[in-house]
């Protein structure tokens, strides 16, 4: 039987070389495949960072210039192509001014929403609050309201009793905000608004017979809108109530809040019937 011839040290040792050399030449083949790839991803990551820069500087300057509509687009295109990036971050506060100056105040609303619940520690989420406040208080009457003067008072207040929410938060929440002085001055318009509407409420129920009811309205604005000028109508009308009822006691302690708070108010009288008066 034939045996294969023993291999020397020398042609093991070749053998080995050569081996080693090729796994050297494989690593060193991916370490470069890895590192040239790393920088194609860091280029690209620069490219993106500049591409976003690029396109929210766009915007800006569209915004500026008036073209809302177009500074609109421009910002929507940024927040969906690079989402992650701080120039999409400050493109959705952008953007609900934008859609405020271009009069689509539902979309201004969802922005500001959007930009709250996804962002609740946000250095400038005061902005975000001011503005959907803002963009509910000068929501306009609809047309036919415009058309035939509809008397805003008798108009419920959806719109203002969220605006004011919205103002509150930022006054009591961020009082040291840019925006809390003029929300402040806002909410005090408001505040009257909402107390008017409560009055006419209120007489509406008188008118009815539903005295209660009225009462219980009239004592709302005293106790929520302290200060407003629909007090004293609320006062007044909860001396009237009271006496309605037959309450005696009660509307005379009514009336003394009344002149204690507003010393020049005629004083309420409750009108009795012709068979009622005694006779003289």
């Amino acid at each position: 039987m034939r045996l294969s011839p023993p291999v020397s040290r020398i042609d093991a040792a070749r053998e080995w070389s050569c081996g080693n050399a090729a796994r050297v030449a494989l690593v060193s083949l991916l370490l470069g495949t890895l590192l040239l790839g790393g920088c194609r991803a860091f280029r690209h990551k620069d490219e993106a960072a500049g591409s976003a820069e690029s396109m929210y500087t766009r915007a800006t300057k569209l915004l500026h210039d008036g073209s809302y509509q177009a500074a609109i687009k421009t910002f929507e295109a940024l927040t969906a192509r690079y989402p992650f990036s701080d120039p999409a971050r400050q493109s959705r506060l952008d953007l609900i001014y934008a859609y405020y100056r271009q009069r689509e105040k539902e979309s201004a609303i969802d922005a500001a929403d959007t930009f709250i619940r996804e962002n609740p520690t946000h250095p400038r989420i005061d902005y975000a609050y001011y503005m959907k406040g803002l963009v509910y208080f000068e929501r306009t009457p609809n047309f036919l309201e415009r058309r035939f003067s509809v008397d805003l008072a008798e108009r419920p207040p959806q719109d203002a009793r969220k605006s004011f929410d919205a103002f509150l938060r930022v006054v009591t929440q961020y009082s040291t905000s840019d925006y809390a002085a003029d929300a402040r001055q806002r909410m005090v318009y408001l505040r009257n608004r909402l107390a008017e509407y409560e009055m006419h409420v209120a007489r509406y129920y008188v008118r009815r017979g539903a005295y209660v009811a009225a009462l219980d309205r009239a004592r709302s604005v005293v106790e929520t809108y302290d200060g407003a000028p629909a007090t004293r109508s609320a006062l007044e009308l909860t001396v009237q109530c009271y006496q309605k009822l037959g309450l005696t006691e009660l509307a005379q302690d009514a009336a003394k809040v009344l002149a204690a708070n507003f010393p020049n108010a005629p004083s309420v009288t409750h009108k009795r019937h012709w068979w009622q008066r005694a006779p003289t």
